[in-house]
């Protein structure tokens, strides 16, 4: 029955088609039969097969019945028109190329290329308005593709059936990598206004093409220095005064020294470090209005220990990340206020377990239990959501909110102190810290790194660019062309690729007799930490790097960690070193005659491993712009940069 009804089944189709027995003949499909064999069986090619039979490009079926051409029958074409024969691993890019041909002329002489796509052995009728090789095609619609996230080359090639070929031929910017947001040509020939220039050409100081957007103004942090006025940094600004205020609000209630303000990138602002507090010791002072109150609020989570009956408070010590932080910083915080105590600091500090997680947390309840608006000062939380609702709630009696950990990257508040530097100040620190020595800046930014290079543009001018080639390596001649003698050239490199990396510092190295480089780096580099890159050679070229933290190797250093280890019983983490410079940072400041907030204002301070210099944001609250440049010294070691 199955037989009977493919054989009527492949009846109709031929009736449909209107083909005779004159011009094909009926093959039945045995098992294991592949269109190869069966096209190589009756001389013909497997693409003659498929377009008798489309529905054989979903898999043969034995007993099914196949049309085949009989030898010789070929389609008909003009005589003025030419053919030709499709070769193994040709695409149709590469036809329309040789013929001179558009894609949609070439799908218009040949109907089936829509629905079949290009087959080994077709052959194609080539317009005859095409004329040779030479001739130019007729401009084609330009199709244009906006690449996702998680889109790659094989998946959008593949979405407007082309070639992976095809697509970086058109595109030979994403012959490295494919950047989000990237427009892609998929047809046609875009103008030169239309093309964003990913490659900077190989000059010797390279210009950046950028894709046409409406203007926008960008606009950075500046810090208040002093003497200066409301009409100083209107005039400085480039706004009326009103624009400034309304940009900054703080400033209808004054002018001050440390304010940070957010003015035009075009502000006229002198190239040079910004004005800095002077760090200072701070040591016990009389306090005359008596004993100051510090609370920690840190996550235990205890009532989730409690309440684990399937693991042991060991195992989970084992497990709990977050816990183990938690409690380095305690331990940390243990030994400032043990150190505070043997100076006679009259602070007295009181540690609730705020049972946080990322968004809830048990601030209100300690609050209303333990009356927080009384505190001179607050430690914690440490999840930034938590800070800002602890600074919220008590903004009305100004107490200061200490975020020890959390990174600066929510609401502010009048009250908040963000002890962790933001990124964009770990590099802002490096270029003043560049600027302030007369250096040569150069920028080796991959393509990777679009986000690096915007930042250097449009907050770091004069910043030079080291040209790429066009697979999206380094020229080495144009980074070499770049240096200037009586300076030291910073070549700041931001990439992760390996071969970069190298031929960046060969082309250092290759120079160093006659010029002074030093290699620099924005933020952690995990593949300078690998085999393939010589520590050596980052010796040599003095890598150097801002960063929040310190290796301090001065005698008060040692004698905490001799300290610490004699009660812990093994060396401070990161985080129990944080622990303890905040802590005693804090306290050291509550006893002081004046209020957190003034010294905030006008102190500066280093501890074992952390700077704590306060600035006023334009938004509200405070930052820390405590920052180290650290670089690799030829004996090995890791030194701070003067």
């Amino acid at each position: 029955m199955k037989y009977f009804i493919t054989v009527c089944l492949a009846s109709l189709v031929f009736s449909l088609n209107g083909f005779s027995q004159e011009k094909s003949i009926t093959h039945k499909v045995e098992k294991g039969e592949t269109i190869a064999q069966i096209a190589q069986k009756y001389n013909v090619t497997p693409y003659d097969i498929y377009k008798l039979n489309p529905d054989a490009q979903a898999g043969l079926k034995p007993n099914s019945v196949l049309l085949i051409p009989k030898k010789g029958t070929t389609p008909k074409v003009s005589s003025q028109a030419k053919t030709h024969k499709v070769a193994p691993k040709e695409t149709l890019f590469g036809i329309e190329k040789e013929y001179g041909v558009t894609d949609e002329a070439l799908k218009k002489a040949n109907p089936e290329l829509e629905k079949l796509g290009l087959q080994i052995g077709q052959t194609l009728v080539i317009p005859s308005n095409s004329g040779s090789k030479t001739v130019a095609p007729t401009p084609e619609k330009v199709v244009y593709h906006e690449v996702l996230p998680k889109e790659t080359k094989y998946s959008i090639a593949k979405q407007y059936g082309i070639t992976i070929e095809e697509l970086e031929k058109r595109n030979p910017e994403v012959i490295p990598n494919l950047p989000i947001g990237y427009k892609l040509i998929i047809k046609g020939t875009a103008p030169k206004t239309d093309k964003v220039a990913m490659v900077e050409p190989k000059k010797e100081t390279p210009k950046l093409v950028s894709p046409k957007v409406s203007p926008t103004i960008n606009y950075i942090d500046y810090v208040v220095k002093p003497k200066e006025t409301l009409y100083s940094l209107s005039k400085m600004s480039g706004l009326a005064q009103d624009e400034l205020v309304k940009l900054n609000p703080t400033l209808s209630n004054g002018v001050e020294i440390g304010m940070i303000i957010k003015v035009p990138a075009t502000a006229s602002i002198p190239q040079e470090m910004e004005t800095k507090k002077e760090y200072a010791s701070l040591s016990k002072k009389t306090n005359a209005n008596g004993r100051k109150q510090l609370i920690l609020l840190l996550p235990f989570n205890m009532s989730k220990i409690e309440g684990d009956t399937i693991n042991s408070t060991a195992m989970r010590l084992k497990k709990d990340k977050f816990l183990n932080m938690t409690l380095d910083f305690y331990s940390g915080a243990l030994m400032a206020i043990d150190s505070a105590k043997s100076l006679g600091i009259n602070v007295d500090v009181k540690i609730f377990d705020s049972q946080e997680t990322k968004n809830a947390s048990n601030i209100s309840n300690i609050n209303q239990e333990n009356n927080l608006e009384n505190a001179d000062a607050i430690i914690g939380p440490f999840y930034q959501n938590n800070v800002e609702k602890t600074a919220e709630l008590l903004a009305k009696n100004n107490v200061p909110v200490i975020s020890p950990l959390s990174k600066d990257i929510g609401n502010s508040f009048p009250n908040l102190y963000q002890t962790i530097p933001t990124n964009e100040a770990l590099k802002n620190a490096i270029f003043d810290f560049m600027r302030a020595k007369g250096g040569n800046i150069i920028a080796v930014v991959d393509k990777k790194k679009e986000s690096v290079r915007k930042y250097i543009q449009e907050n770091q001018k004069g910043v030079q660019f080291a040209a790429l080639q066009e697979n999206g390596s380094l020229s080495a001649e144009s980074l070499k062309g770049l240096f200037v003698k009586d300076k030291t050239n910073y070549v700041v490199m931001e990439t992760a690729n390996t071969g970069m990396i190298k031929s960046t510092m060969a082309a250092m190295m290759s120079v160093m007799a006659n010029y002074k480089v030093q290699l620099v780096i924005l933020e952690p580099n995990e593949t300078l930490d690998t085999d393939e890159i010589n520590f050596e050679n980052l010796t040599k070229l003095n890598l150097m790097y801002p960063s929040i933290t310190r290796e301090n190797e001065s005698p008060e250093a040692k004698i905490f960690e001799k300290e610490y280890r004699k009660d812990n019983k093994i060396s401070p983490s990161t985080y129990a070193t944080r622990g303890f410079d905040v802590t005693f940072d804090t306290m050291m400041r509550l006893s002081q005659d004046k209020s957190y907030q003034e010294t905030a204002d006008s102190i500066a301070t280093e501890q074992v491993d952390n700077k704590f210099e306060y600035y006023k944001k334009a938004d509200g609250g405070y930052t820390n712009k405590g920052i180290y440049i650290l670089y690799y010294d030829t004996d090995l070691t890791i030194k701070e940069a003067h």
